[in-house]
Order: C-alpha cells, then structure tokens, then sequence
C-alpha cells in the first residue's frame, strides 16, 4: 500500500439498452461524480474514443513540468499555472466505463474489446448465466470489475467498485511524479500507516486533487471550490537544518528551537517558489508516523490569487454540466 502521488476526479460513463435501468442508475449514484448514459453501444465506443488523444496531451503537460523542474524551474508555480490553464477539462476525462454485458446489439465484452487505446477502467454487469464468463474476463485482465445486475444491494456494490476505481492512480502519472522524489521519500511513502495517514488527512481536508512532489517534499492539492493548500512534509533528520537555516534567517530562538523539536514548520522553500514578495510563515506542524518511520507535516494555504478559483474548480464543472440524460 503506497500513498496515491497524483488524484483527481474523472467521470463515469454507464452503457446499457435499457432506459429505465440506465435512468435509476443516474438517480442513485453520487451527486458530485461526473455521470453520462449510453444506450447505443457505437455511440459510447466513439465519444471514448477521442479520449486518448486529449489523455495523451494531457500527460506530456505533467511530464513537461517535470523536465523543466529538472533543468531549474520550481514545481510548485508550474503546476499551480497548469490547474488555472487547465480550468476544468482535466475532469472530463472517464476513468471508468460501466458496461452491460447482456445487449442485442453487442455483447458489454465486445463493447469493451472495440476500446483499444482507451485507458480508462472497465466494469461489466452481469445477470446470473454470465457470471462465469464474468470472472474469465477478470482473470484474463479484460475487466478490472464485475458487479452482478439484479444484486439486492447493487447500487452499493456498484458505486463502492467505481469510486475504487477512481481512486486508483494513472501509471503514467505516477511515474512522472515519482521521478521528483528521492529514495527516502518514496520509502516514506509506502509505509502503510504512513499512507493510511495521509488517506484520511486528504479526506478530513476535503481534498479532490493532489499531487505529491519532493523537491520540496509535499502535497500540493485542491479542494472542490479550487482552493490550494500546501502539505509540507520534513523528514525527522531534516528539522536541524531547516533549523538553521530559520536562524540564519532572523527568526527569534524560541521559533528556531520549535522547528528543531517539530512542533513548528517554516514554508522557506514554499516562499522561495512563490516568489513574488511572499513572506514565510510558520504553522503548528505534527507527527506523521509508523513503528520504523517519522516524518513531520504541517499545513499551508496558498493564496486564492494563485489557485483555480471560481471557473476552474471542480463544484463548478459538476454544476455546469447537463441533467443526468441518456445521450443520443
């Protein structure tokens, strides 16, 4: 278990030939996910597939931040200007594609064999007689779910399949964000009580988007009206040089001793990014920790100038976007 490096929200497309199926499932499922309805198997292949193009621009734009970052460039303006570029069509992009199997045009394993290309997450629903050929398609790898159709609990075991699957990160960008961090750091990372720790600070903070970078060491994220905050985090074995580094810059003993015990954090390297007569400031900090490892954090908010705002963040492309209909 390692904590995700790169989270954000994607939408969720429903294929099925039955409307009144397809209509219960827009009523039932979460009210802050990004839903569309299919009932013509040609038409759902064809909107997913001018995703792959955009999923491609997209991922170089991640990785074009890290080669700057490589050759000086800070990460943390960067990707601040990409959300704020971006505004909203990040979220566009389906992660998870839902998909009867039973359908007289084609079968849901058909559908989903025409999706080549498409690395969004697929599950099929299943009626009672396709179960078995349910769980062959799973165990070859052509579906990463299956939820049975005429389940008592379906709208439980659906929505706790798809949000999983939203959840999980994509592996390119995975990759480009672990190339930021040092061996330590990753290591820090996959402790799971470390990252079952910061599961539930990302959740208690009301986080949809995150990005863990480590130069400097932290998650950079976004709440749902498109505010930014900033996790530092400061390994143990840190705290003495940032330690002096605060008393080489002024700050009076008694805050220079905080930072040595990890009872305060300074943003230095935050202000150093920002630039722009940004002043440091200092925050409470607290223990991050596993039986083997320890590592400090504290909480920054950005300023609202710096962040999405207003027309990019995520509770407005929710609202914005049409009633939840069967598209033609």
């Amino acid at each position: 278990m390692s904590f995700t490096l790169h989270r954000r929200p994607g939408s969720v497309v429903f294929l099925d030939d039955d409307p009144d199926y397809l209509e219960m499932l827009a009523e039932v499922m979460p009210a802050d996910w990004h839903v569309r309805l299919f009932m013509s198997p040609v038409d759902c292949i064809g909107q997913l597939m001018q995703e792959p193009t955009r999923w491609e621009a997209d991922s170089w734009r991640q990785q074009e931040i890290v080669n700057r970052w490589q050759g000086g460039t800070p990460l943390i303006p960067q990707i601040l200007q990409y959300w704020r570029d971006d505004q909203t069509a990040r979220f566009a992009f389906t992660k998870v594609c839902v998909v009867d199997y039973a359908m007289p045009a084609m079968s849901g394993l058909q559908v989903l064999g025409e999706l080549a290309g498409w690395t969004g997450y697929r599950v099929l629903l299943t009626g009672r007689i396709e179960e078995q050929l349910a769980v062959s398609a799973f165990n070859r790898g052509l579906i990463e779910r299956f939820v049975p159709k005429q389940a008592a609990d379906i709208r439980l075991r659906l929505t706790g399949a798809i949000q999983e699957l939203l959840d999980r990160p994509d592996a390119r960008h995975e990759q480009a964000w672990r190339s930021t961090l040092s061996r330590e750091q990753y290591a820090l990372l996959c402790d799971p009580a470390i990252s079952s720790q910061l599961d539930e600070l990302v959740r208690s903070e009301g986080w949809i988007e995150h990005i863990v970078i480590g130069a400097p060491f932290g998650i950079l994220a976004l709440d749902s009206q498109g505010l930014a905050s900033w996790l530092q985090l400061e390994l143990a074995q840190n705290l003495p040089e940032l330690a002096e580094i605060a008393e080489s810059q002024g700050w009076n003993p008694a805050m220079v001793e905080d930072v040595r015990a990890g009872r305060k954090l300074l943003d230095l390297e935050l202000e150093l990014a920002l630039g722009a007569g940004r002043k440091p400031e200092s925050q409470v900090a607290f223990c991050i920790a596993s039986a083997n490892d320890k590592v400090f954090a504290a909480l920054f908010k950005i300023d609202a100038s710096l962040s999405p705002g207003p027309s990019g963040n995520h509770a407005s492309f929710i609202a914005g976007r049409d009633p939840r209909k069967i598209e033609d």
